[in-house]
């Protein structure tokens, strides 16, 4: 497999882009320093989502990091380091907060699904990080945490991907305790879909890439796109919205395909439009 790399100013990548069939795997890969967010990731993670929403032959995405940390969020010696700026740092902190944002974002996009496979701890941005990912698995030691509270802090970017994947008072109790939150507890309130044994958190994550590229990946990408739009809409507006979508989903070929597949007891082939 060819594995490309986003690379800073020295040899080491920050992250890994791999392949596994129809299934991109992206590595965060800053272990010494605790895959934490620094510019560079940031800029590098969102390179290569720009390049995945291109790429058709991509059909589900997989997010995993290397070390004992799935991410502990920005890069606290980063933006400390900026304090002496003419301005205090005011302006450094806001592009990388509106850098982080618009990357968050660019998951919640994608055509493709993602999922986040997570070992260790994903805290703060690193919490945020697998709230914005599609799907998420977890080893059985993983935590998950929004601790900025502790250090003055408060999560305002994590707290709004967070509070849109759990009921609001188990969001409030993690924004404002900072506690670790173990991944039984995670899976329980809807933060993960799967605590597997450690190690085999990967794995898992591209076994379930695989099933959802076995799918049309135009169907797949329609009902992940209507998905998060009727989130934000009224119940009358997401139903008007939904009727919408389900009627220009029937009139696409693989709907035929499939419907007739289905109606003759056969598997489909998608042609993927």
């Amino acid at each position: 497999m060819n594995i490309q790399a986003a690379r800073t100013t020295s040899a080491e990548p920050v992250l890994l882009r791999d392949r596994d069939g129809p299934v991109a795997v992206l590595t965060l890969n800053r272990p010494a320093a605790r895959n934490s967010l620094s510019e560079a990731l940031l800029v590098a993670l969102g390179e290569a989502w720009s390049a995945l929403a291109a790429d058709r032959s991509v059909r589900a995405v997989v997010l995993a990091a290397n070390g004992p940390a799935f991410c502990a969020g920005h890069d606290l010696k980063e933006l400390t380091g900026r304090r002496g700026d003419p301005d205090g740092g005011r302006g450094y902190f806001k592009h990388i907060m509106t850098t982080c944002s618009a990357m968050m974002q660019q998951i919640v996009t994608l055509p493709q699904p993602v999922i986040a496979a997570v070992q260790g701890v994903a805290s703060a941005a690193g919490c945020q990080l697998v709230a914005s990912c599609d799907l998420a698995v977890a080893s059985a030691s993983a935590g998950f945490a929004t601790p900025g509270v502790d250090i003055g802090l408060f999560c305002s970017t994590p707290m709004v991907a967070l509070s849109r994947n759990v009921a609001r008072k188990h969001a409030m109790e993690m924004l404002l305790t900072g506690e670790i939150v173990p991944a039984d507890k995670a899976a329980a309130m809807g933060l993960i879909n799967h605590v597997v044994a450690d190690g085999s958190e990967r794995a898992k994550a591209i076994e379930l890439a695989l099933a959802i590229a076995a799918k049309s990946s135009h169907v797949v990408g329609l009902g992940k796109a209507a998905f998060y739009r009727q989130l934000e809409l009224s119940l009358a507006e997401a139903y008007r919205y939904a009727s919408e979508v389900m009627t220009e989903n029937m009139m696409a070929r693989d709907a035929t395909e499939g419907i007739c597949a289905f109606i003759e007891k056969r598997g489909p082939t998608w042609e993927d439009g």
